[in-house]
């Protein structure tokens, strides 16, 4: 299984807080909790596994399925980052390297499937994400 980026953040912002808690972090040094609010992490984080379950719950993935799965978690990250704008950079690099590996553990070439819209690997998302 893979970890969801935004697993990861959640436990970012829990373990500035534990530190803060235990005064082995200044409070103003516990930047975690302003990148990945809850609300926005959690929002995320139920995007995301639906998408994973959508792409686990086929008996086979074919292009059509795969690119639908895409357009529509990339559409819901849209609508999350344009209510809580918290997709910069380094979120947008662990979103779409992680929307490849759940594409590719679902038995998806991914090269071969962008290829097929003469696309690079990379430019997966492209076509919906604002982010």
């Amino acid at each position: 299984m893979i970890e969801r980026p935004s697993q990861t953040w959640q436990r970012r912002v829990a373990e500035q807080e534990a530190a803060v808690a235990a005064g082995t972090l200044p409070q103003d040094q516990a930047y975690a909790a302003e990148l990945w609010p809850a609300e926005a992490t959690a929002a995320v984080d139920v995007v995301l596994a639906a998408y994973a379950q959508e792409l686990a719950d086929l008996p086979t993935v074919t292009d059509e399925a795969a690119w639908a799965a895409v357009e529509r978690v990339v559409l819901a990250l849209n609508a999350i980052d344009e209510r809580q704008a918290v997709i910069e950079t380094g979120e947008r690099e662990e979103l779409c390297e992680y929307l490849d590996a759940v594409l590719t553990e679902a038995g998806v070439d991914v090269t071969a499937l962008t290829a097929g819209r003469s696309l690079h690997r990379a430019e997966l998302t492209d076509a919906w994400r604002d982010w």
